[in-house]
């Protein structure tokens, strides 16, 4: 078990899915957690069930895409808990979902800039922090389509390749000081599935809900790599989806 006591940890899109999923389980572990997404109000109930378990917790408003929101979420961490010790690059969108040709061009650059621009934006503001204190951590949350090509998710599957290659410069840049993974989960039981499932385009669609693992996997799984076994992965993507790295976290047997 990671225990985490002390540590500063911001999560973004922390208002439902993987992200409040992991804002539970980071101040489970003993991590004083700052939970930032658009939506404050599903923030401000989830942080109430967490201060009534024990945890340290503050909500913040922000909009991944807008570099000051992120930069103000940073801050606010850092004026709070004293240090910036684990990023959490989780916030991301799937709609609209549809071919190319049929794509919305405005609505593309906005989901684009949320999952792509949004990550480097976590990047770069955590990364002075981080530095400058003498280390930490930065988990940005990927994907399979980062390198597999889905019928309509031209704009998830580019804007999660770009977040790949974020991760790999970061580790290439700063690997001495700031451990950089990016974990791709797989498919989760979250909302996003459910706007998947009403598309009915490409094969992800067409799963049953019983092949989709529960957000407290990934939210684990992102505890886990701010571990020592962490290290080995730096500067890549670790897929939820190997039955040993499954094991390694103690999520099957």
């Amino acid at each position: 078990m990671t225990d985490l006591s002390g540590k500063a940890v911001l999560i973004t899109g922390a208002s439902r899915g993987i992200g409040a999923a992991a804002a539970r389980e980071f101040a489970s572990r003993g991590a004083r957690v700052t939970m930032a997404a658009r939506s404050l109000d599903p923030m401000i109930a989830i942080a109430r069930e967490i201060e009534a378990d024990g945890g340290e917790v503050q909500v913040v408003a922000c909009d991944v895409a807008e570099y000051a929101h992120v930069q103000d979420a940073v801050d606010r961490t850092v004026r709070t808990y004293g240090s910036l010790d684990v990023m959490v690059n989780n916030a991301g969108l799937i709609d609209p979902i549809a071919p190319i040709a049929d794509s919305d061009p405005a609505e593309w650059s906005r989901m684009f800039n949320v999952n792509a621009t949004g990550t480097y934006h976590g990047i770069r503001a955590a990364l002075p922090v981080m530095k400058a204190q003498g280390g930490g951590t930065i988990l940005n949350i990927s994907s399979g389509a980062a390198t597999s090509p889905l019928e309509g998710w031209s704009h998830y599957c580019a804007s999660k390749a770009a977040a790949l290659m974020l991760t790999r410069c970061a580790h290439k840049e700063a690997g001495q000081t700031v451990c950089v993974i990016g974990l791709s989960p797989g498919t989760v039981a979250t909302e996003m599935q459910v706007r998947i499932k009403d598309s009915g385009i490409n094969p992800v669609s067409q799963l049953d809900w019983s092949a989709h693992i529960p957000p407290a996997w990934p939210a684990k799984a992102l505890v886990w790599l701010c571990g020592p076994d962490g290290a080995e992965f730096a500067g890549g993507d670790v897929s939820l989806r190997d039955e040993d790295v499954r094991r390694r976290i103690g999520l099957i047997a």
